[in-house]
Parts: structure tokens; C-alpha cells; sequence
């Protein structure tokens, strides 16, 4: 399912696949998968990348898949 915004229920443990990453200077590259850890209560969504990184995702701006 591609997604963008606040609409999808997200939880942990639920893997996702990056489409497009909106950041200043390092994102996460497309295509990275990774695994949710938690949620704050700002809505970034903490995540474990599977190349190691842990830069957030903004479900109102970044674009994914949920797999």
C-alpha cells in the first residue's frame, strides 16, 4: 500500500519500504526497507533501517509502502 499522510495506522514492528524521503542534507535513499520501532507523540515514525540508520519518518510528508 503507498502511502503519504496521517490516515494509514502505523504500529511497531510493521515494515515498510521508502519511496521518496524529504530531507534537509542526508536522507535515507529510496527503496531502504525497514522495520518500525515506535511512534512519538509528534507522529515521527522512529524507524530501523535495514543499512543501519535510524533518521525518522514523516508520515505527512515521506512516501512508502507498508510490506
Amino acid at each position: 500500500m503507498k502511502t503519504k499522510g496521517r490516515g494509514v495506522p502505523l504500529k511497531p514492528g510493521q515494515r515498510i519500504r521508502l519511496l521518496h524521503m524529504v530531507d534537509d542534507c542526508h536522507p535515507v535513499p529510496d527503496g531502504t526497507e525497514g522495520t518500525i520501532d515506535y511512534i512519538d507523540d509528534a507522529g515521527t515514525v522512529h524507524m530501523k533501517w535495514d543499512n543501519g540508520r535510524t533518521l525518522g519518518l514523516l508520515p505527512e510528508v515521506d512516501e512508502f509502502l507498508l510490506i
